[in-house]
């Protein structure tokens, strides 16, 4: 199959950027969408020609680190999929897509399609540490966790932060993500200690980082590779005006 490529190209987060067109002939179905700019960036470079920046590390759907907006949607046109588990099979013979970064103030172009995520590190970073002693595993498993509590946690858990929830929202709102890390700990005992310390602070520094505010919309449940439930934003909400009302 043959594709057009709309690419959007910028040389650094400092110079205005712009989209390029490329065609990419013989095109398999069975490529991943980032093996398809792998043969781009080859024949970019054959050329003599810049290669298209991009970010990406396991492919395999786990780290978090790919992310693009592919016509118009995060990750592409599929459902529960990361960047690079999309293959060509999802798009046709002939087809334009058009590819750019993650368009929020936090995540501010590096170059081409790469931003700096590192907004999603510190709030991380000011959820801090659960200072529960679990030892070794037999100590750890003596505390009793009921298997919703289990089920929950791991479900928040399952955030792997690759910002797609941000991309997709009309306000750049980072509200399903923090709501992840803080529900992941809030309804564990391990996490109770610094429960409300933890909220307090990664709401902080969320709100710090210059990310919009959640109006509802399910925008990002819908696009997130993960599937991450509102829920999550509903319990951030109770924990935070918990936290806020114990003073």
């Amino acid at each position: 199959m043959k594709v057009t490529l709309k690419v959007w190209r910028q040389k650094n987060g400092s110079t205005p950027g712009q989209f390029v067109s490329y065609e990419v002939d013989q095109v398999s179905e069975d490529m991943s969408f980032f093996e398809m700019l792998d043969m781009l960036n080859n024949s970019l470079v054959r050329k003599g020609e810049e290669p298209i920046s991009f970010d990406h590390d396991c492919r395999e759907g786990i780290c978090g680190t790919c992310g693009l907006m592919i016509n118009g949607r995060a990750h592409g046109p599929l459902k529960g999929v990361t960047t690079c588990q999309l293959h060509m099979r999802s798009f046709s013979d002939g087809d334009t897509i058009v590819v750019e970064p993650w368009r929020a103030r936090a995540f501010p172009v590096i170059r081409d399609l790469i931003v700096d995520r590192t907004a999603f590190d510190r709030i991380m970073e000011a959820g801090g540490y659960i200072s529960v002693r679990t030892g070794g595993a037999p100590d750890a498993n003596a505390i009793p966790i009921s298997k919703k509590a289990a089920d929950a946690a791991f479900d928040s858990a399952a955030c792997i932060g690759c910002g797609a929830c941000v991309a997709t929202c009309k306000n750049s709102s980072a509200m399903l993500f923090t709501a992840a890390k803080v529900s992941q700990f809030a309804v564990l005992p391990q996490g109770q200690v610094e429960r409300k310390e933890r909220v307090l602070n990664m709401v902080a520094q969320m709100d710090a980082e210059g990310f919009g505010a959640c109006t509802n919309t399910g925008a990002c449940e819908a696009e997130c590779p993960k599937e991450i439930s509102l829920v999550n934003i509903a319990r951030l909400n109770r924990e935070f005006l918990r936290a806020s009302l114990a003073g």
